[in-house]
């Protein structure tokens, strides 16, 4: 998990943040993005890709990774700009802020499988969070900070089940949204499409299939 933080390393740049965002593929609520600076050789255990980890590791690692690191930066961008920019440069955007909140100018970023819009070097890294422990504590950061925005969604919205699927397109959200129809808080450019499809009777089209047709 650290090869390609040791890469950079051997450059010469000791300040590297890695980038990740949460909520990208979401029929609900705002994206996450955060941003994570260890100290140069700094070994995490246990650190991984947030999906790959237990709701309980996770908030373990949260907790550590907010003791262990030497600066953190969180990115939130909401519904409404998501609408107005489309998800992919909410995304973007939201990296940028989580860079700009950190406490340490970085001098390199490692990001999962995105150009962050700054003018410092860096590099898009295919399954990022699952290859370099930077961009994994930053995909548990912008997990467990969206995860716990779920739960006060939760008490705003309770019929939506938005606690457990946090937002995603699982048949009982879609059961929801149909029975009671979109939140000011559900994203209403995929809401739209999936809507029309899931009122077609015949329809079989997957969840997956309806997210990725979107993004």
């Amino acid at each position: 998990m650290l090869d390609h933080e040791k890469d950079i390393w051997q450059q010469g740049f000791t300040a590297i943040a890695g980038i990740d965002e949460v909520g990208r593929g979401c029929l609900f609520g705002d994206v996450v993005a955060a941003a994570v600076i260890f100290p140069k050789g700094h070994v995490l255990e246990g650190v991984n890709d947030s999906k790959k980890l237990s709701e309980k590791k996770r908030e373990l690692l949260f907790d550590q990774i907010r003791d262990e690191a030497i600066a953190i930066g969180i990115g939130i961008v909401n519904v409404d700009l998501i609408e107005s920019l489309n998800i992919k440069q909410a995304s973007r955007l939201a990296m940028k802020q989580a860079v700009e909140q950190l406490s340490i100018v970085p001098d390199y970023l490692l990001v999962d499988a995105e150009k962050v819009d700054l003018d410092i070097p860096q590099s898009a890294i295919i399954h990022g969070d699952a290859l370099s422990q930077s961009i994994a504590a930053a995909s548990i950061i912008a997990k467990v900070t969206r995860d716990r925005m779920c739960s006060d969604w939760e008490t705003q919205y309770p019929e939506y089940g938005l606690a457990v699927h946090k937002g995603y397109a699982t048949k009982h959200h879609r059961e929801m949204l149909l029975r009671y129809g979109p939140t000011p808080l559900h994203r209403k450019l995929f809401i739209r499409k999936i809507m029309a499809q899931l009122e077609e009777p015949e329809s079989e089209v997957s969840s997956e299939q309806l997210v990725f047709d979107l993004i």
